[in-house]
C-alpha cells in the first residue's frame, strides 16, 4: 500500500502494512529492530499507541474518517504511551524524521491506496 499527503504532494510510504487485528496491533513493531524509508504500519482501528519493548523511535499520524491529520507525533520514543486521540480512528507509524522530511502536520489531508 501507499501512503500519500495530498496537501503536500509528497509519498510518505510505499510499502504499507495494515494491522487489521486486535492481536497484529498489540504487537504492531515490537518484533523490527527498525523501519526502512518507504515502510509504514498502519493501526487501524486506534486512536492511541504504546511503544513499549520497542527498539527505535518513529513519527506516529493520527488520522480521522477523512484522512485528515488530527495528531502529529515526530520522533516517538520507546517506551512510552501516546494520548489518546478520539477523532482518530487510524494511526500511521512511519519511519522516525518522515514528518520533517515531508512537513507533514496536522490538518494534512493524506491517502492511502494500493499499488
Amino acid at each position: 500500500m501507499k501512503i500519500i499527503n495530498t496537501t503536500k504532494g509528497t509519498l510518505l510510504a510505499d510499502q504499507a502494512e495494515v494491522a487489521g487485528t486486535f492481536l497484529k496491533r498489540l504487537i504492531g513493531l515490537l518484533d523490527r529492530k527498525y523501519l526502512n524509508k518507504g515502510e509504514a504500519l498502519i493501526l487501524r482501528p486506534s486512536n492511541c499507541i504504546h511503544s513499549l519493548f520497542m527498539r527505535f523511535s518513529i513519527d506516529v499520524l493520527f488520522l480521522d474518517e477523512s484522512g485528515k491529520v488530527v495528531a502529529a507525533l515526530p520522533s516517538f520514543k520507546p517506551f512510552r504511551f501516546s494520548s489518546p486521540y478520539f477523532q482518530s480512528i487510524l494511526v500511521i507509524e512511519l519511519p522516525e524524521a518522515t514528518i520533517q522530511l515531508t512537513n507533514t502536520q496536522p490538518g494534512d489531508i493524506i491517502q492511502v491506496t494500493s499499488h
